[in-house]
Parts: C-alpha cells; structure tokens; sequence
C-alpha cells in the first residue's frame, strides 16, 4: 500500500485490516517465544500448517505464531480462538488429534488440558487457568494474540491509533502532562516519574535530542523486556515515537542485547513495515512529524543496563558509567539531551494515550501506578511472567499466581530487583508490592526479577552469588565497587567455607555502607543489597555458618558431612558403585563405612540409597 499521509488515510486502513478479520473465526495460535521455540514450537507450528492442508481447511482456519503467553515453563502453548481452549506442552503427534477432534468435532482433547495441582482440576479456558486468573495484563496480553511480524495484526487491536491521536490531535506540551498524570514511572529499576523525564528533556538546552530504548537486560532470570520486544514490537515502537514527538527528537535507539536474537530479528521487521507504512521516518502519518529509529547490540556486559554506561558503548566507548550529578537529559548521547526509558516503560505510553491518564491512574497504589511485568523463577510450581497490578501482595503472586512451593516445601525467601535486589523473607509475604514498599524492605523493584527460595536455600550461599556476579560485572572504574564488592565476596567465601570468625558480620556490614556510598553507579550502590537483606533477615543462618560451622540448609558443602547409619545400612552396595572417590567400603549385606578424608561431599550416595541409611549433616 501507499504511505499513510493523513488521519483519513489511517483509518482507511484501519477499516481495511478490520474487514479481512472475523472474529469468530477458527485460529490456532501457538506461542512462538524464545522459551517455546525450546520446546519446539516451530515444529509444532509447521505440523499444524500441514494437518490445516492435508484436510483442506484453510479457508476455514487460520493458524497464527504469536509472542510469549507467560507460561513458558508449559510450552509450547496452544490456544483456539475464538473459543479460548487452552493446550499445554502440545507435541507435533499431538497436532493431528486437535485438528480431528477441536476444529472439526468441537471436542476437548483432555490429555492436553492444564490441570490445578491444587484441586485436581482439568481447566479448558486460558483465562480460567491460576497463573492467568489474578494478572492483569494491560501490556503483555496482545502478545498471545498477534504475530509480531505483523504490523496489521497490531493495527487490527488498535494499534499506531495513540500516534495518530498525538501527531494530528494534541501538543507536544499536552501529550507530556498526560504522561504526567498517569503517574506511570520508570519500570526499568529506578522508577522516576516518566512524564517529568520527558519533561526536563524537552526543556534541556541543545539543538538535538535523542531518545532511546534500553533492552539490555541482564538479570538473572529476568526475560520480561526480551519477550516484550519480541513478542509486541510495534507497541514499544509506537511508545517510542509518541515520546520522541514530545520531547522534541528526531533520532532514537533500541540498544538490545547480541543475546536476544528473535528480539532483534523481530524488531528490525517491525521498524521495516512502520517505514513502508508512513508510521517512521519521514513525515510521519502526513504530520511533518521526522523520527527514525536504529538498532544498536551490545555486547552483554551487564553495566551497561545503567544509562551513562549505555550512552557510552553506544558511542562506540568503552561502557563505563561516568558521574551522576551531570544528568543525561542535559547532557546525554553525545553532550545532548538524551531520554532513556526501557521496554516496559515505551510500551506503557500507547496504553494511556488510548485509555486516558484517569483510567491508567485508578489501577495501583496512590505512588505506583498501573502494571508491573515480573519474571516469575526459581522454587516455585508456576514459573514465567506475570503481569499483576500494583498493590497486589506478594503472597498473591507467589501461591495464586505461583501455585506455591514444589514438593510441598516451605516458603523461605523471594529475592526482587535483580542481583542487586534484596531477599524478603515469609514473615513479609503480606507486602504490597510497589516501589515504596519494596524500597523500605531493603529490596527493590528493579527491572522485575523475582527469584523464589525454598526451605532447602542457603541464604548466606544466595548473598555469595549474587555478589559473585556483580563482582564479574563490575566495569572495574571506581574503587569502592571494584574493591569493596571484592572485599565482601571474599569474606562470605570464608564464612560458606567454614573459615568465618566473630566480628565478619559486622565487617560486611560496614563495607556494605562504603560501597553504597561512594560507588560511581546503581551497580555498586545497590550492590550490597543481598548482603544486607540476608544479614537483616537471616542472621541466624550466618551464625551457624560462623559459630557452629554449620549450614542449616545442607547447601555449603565445607560444612556438610555424610555418614552412614549402620543400623539402616543393608550393605546393598548401591552408594559404593556412586561414589567418585570410592570412600565408601563394605561387604555385601554387611552395614558400609565412609572414609571422610575421601569424600568431596557430592551427595551421589545420598540420592541412590533406598534405605535412608545415609545421613547428611
């Protein structure tokens, strides 16, 4: 088609793409994210392309890959529309029987249903299963219903109609208090307020202005920007454009990770059909309205989530961070006023232009409002992510959405924020997840991680890696970070390995207080976060470790001894064929010993033994 010139001409084409849908229609839509296309979903995709042809059915169904649905630890997703049947972990021989039962005879094919480890219950509706019932997902649901290499399906739900809106309708001044008023903050970690960034911007003296949207996101378990800008490109574009129009730019830039592939491939496609649409570039929807938008990867080093960092490597410099009290939408890309906003954040904006800053204001709590994308990991039945309002309770997320604890462990910790996120214990499971509440925890909201610990978590162990990752991570500039972090790691080795002494508490406690201090960046700053959280929370555990030389959790190995019971010992001699180091030894039917100047403590002959007669200490 010919590029949009006019509001008349996007409509048109609105109309257009309305007419060749049907609601009612059959369509299969399989969730094509990065974790399904691990289980195969490509495959499954192309079964179903074949079975739809092998019957002669094209004129009558559709099938459609669409972004993440969340779930992903049940993939590959199925669901058929306009019915709403929801299949899980859905093989390609599983393909032929959907199609002969659930598109020709209206039939449910039961073994593919999602069914409640609670009650038993086998669920047919998408919206009725748990991990679905409780979110509300206002920026994460049009990804299990468009293919995101599709502009017209992102047209079809409404899509590019906020940009027309601000270009041909309001102000660059008026599309700002709109912002402003629907309280929507940073979902990048920071959470300031996102209206009054654009506005500083806008108001920073230079002649250029950039805008840009930071995917780099390298927390560990954390995927909600990857699959946000895979699965739904064009809303983060279209949030982009709208910011751009306001703020007063004409040059942008999505700096996504090397690592995020179908990201990337996804996104090019997308800015690829806005040029040929007259939704990017030149002249814009006919409004004399100039943006373009480039793709810059980066190169996976973790600091370069902070945006001083980021501007840096995206100027072809190493990515360091420089001081904070030069702010970038002063003097940012380049020396010029520079606006920074993650995934989440752009796609938030085409939301409150649609609906109205009222209505995005009424969801949420009186400081933090609208939605938050988590990443929903660790000891928990129903891992993936979750978009749940703000206000709701950690308890909420972790055994509604969550489904629990597997293998009816107890609850232990949740750590959120990220690496340098803090742990909140189960005696907080009541708190109302927002920034302020999360803040005064000694956590954080960060970008959404949320990593969930059981009753078998070390959490001295837990400080140990986060802070071992950090220390890798570290760009290495400024001292407090590049040493105090060491310093600290050093210090909860020795105590994981049984080498802790009495004062190492209060000595991580004071160097905690330096680096948060005096760090260069956020990385350093927050970095003591786990340290301080676990110390606050867990005390008990660094005592055992410390004075007892014990781990209560099993977890350190320097402070675990196996031995074997010989009132259980069968002699069966199952550990003895396990046994790496062969330190176990014994006659057949005859009760084993186990040499502990051999043992490297592996825990092999603890799994295989049937009699519990190996006993872990």
């Amino acid at each position: 088609m010919s590029k949009i010139k006019s509001t008349e001409d996007f409509e048109k084409l609105q109309e257009s793409v309305n007419k060749t849908r049907d609601p009612e229609r059959l369509c299969i839509t399989v969730c094509s994210g990065t974790g399904c296309h691990a289980y195969g979903c490509e495959k499954v995709t192309q079964a179903f392309v074949e079975e739809i042809r092998n019957r002669d059915l094209q004129d009558k169904v559709d099938i459609r890959t669409t972004g993440c649905h969340g779930f992903c630890e049940r993939g590959p997703i199925v669901v058929i529309h306009p019915q709403e049947v929801f299949y899980q972990r859905v093989k390609v021989e599983d393909v032929a029987d959907v199609v002969s039962e659930t598109i020709l005879k209206k039939n449910i094919v039961d073994r593919l249903l999602y069914v409640d480890p609670n009650t038993g219950k086998q669920i047919i509706c998408e919206k009725d299963v748990p991990f679905y019932k409780k979110q509300r997902r206002i920026i994460f649901g049009n990804n299990a219903l468009i293919d995101p290499t599709s502009i017209d399906d992102y047209i079809a739900l409404g899509g590019y109609a906020a940009l027309s809106k601000v270009l041909w309708e309001m102000k660059p001044l008026e599309v700002i208090d709109v912002i402003k008023k629907s309280g929507l903050r940073g979902r990048g970690g920071g959470g300031f307020p996102t209206g009054r960034k654009w506005e500083f911007c806008r108001n920073a003296e230079g002649d250029r202005r950039y805008v840009i949207c930071n995917a780099d996101e390298g927390d560990p378990g954390a995927y909600m920007d990857r699959s946000l800008l895979e699965g739904n490109p064009h809303s983060v574009l279209e949030g982009m454009i709208i910011g751009a129009y306001a703020i007063g730019s004409h040059q942008g830039f999505i700096y996504v990770r090397n690592e995020y592939p179908l990201a990337v491939k996804n996104v090019t496609i997308a800015i690829q059909q806005a040029r040929e649409y007259g939704l990017l570039d030149r002249d814009i929807i006919g409004s004399g309205f100039d943006f373009e938008i480039k793709i810059t990867r980066g190169g996976g080093a973790f600091v370069c989530g902070e945006s001083t960092a980021l501007m840096a490597s995206l100027e072809g410099k190493l990515g360091e961070p420089r001081a904070k009290y030069v702010h970038t939408v002063e003097k940012g890309l380049w020396d010029n006023p520079t606006n920074l906003n993650n995934v989440e954040t752009w796609a938030n904006v085409p939301v409150i232009i649609n609906k109205g800053w009222q209505w995005y204001s009424d969801i949420g709590t009186e400081h933090s409002k609208g939605t938050k994308i988590f990443s929903l990991v660790g000891k928990i039945n129903n891992t993936g992510l979750i978009e749940v309002p703000m206000g709701i309770s950690l308890r909420e997320i972790i055994f509604d959405i969550g489904g629990g604890i597997p293998e009816g462990k107890k609850f232990k910790a949740v750590q959120t924020g990220g690496p340098s996120g803090g742990c909140i214990p189960e005696s907080l499971l009541d708190l109302l997840v927002d920034f302020e509440k999360l803040t005064e925890t000694g956590s954080m909201m960060g970008s959404g991680g949320m990593i969930v610990m059981d009753e078998d978590t070390c959490m001295v162990d837990v400080a140990k890696y986060f802070l071992n990752f950090l220390k890798e991570e570290s760009c290495g500039k400024c001292v407090p970070c590049r040493e105090g972090i060491r310093a600290m790691l050093e210090i909860l080795t020795r105590i994981t390995e049984g080498e802790g002494e009495e004062g190492d508490v209060e000595l991580l406690q004071e160097l905690s207080e330096v680096v948060a201090e005096t760090s260069l960046c956020a990385l350093g700053g927050t970095a003591p976060n786990p340290v301080l959280t676990t110390i606050k929370y867990f005390r008990d555990e660094y005592e055992a470790h410390i004075k007892e030389k014990r781990c209560p959790a099993g977890v350190c190995p320097a402070l675990i001894q196996y031995s074997i019971d010989t009132e259980r010992c069968t002699g069966c001699g199952a550990c003895v064929k396990v046994c790496p180091q062969e330190a176990i030894s014994g006659q057949r039917k005859q009760p084993h010993s186990l040499d502990q100047a051999k043992c490297i403590k592996c825990g092999a002959c603890l799994e295989v033994c049937k009699f519990e007669a190996v006993i872990k200490r």
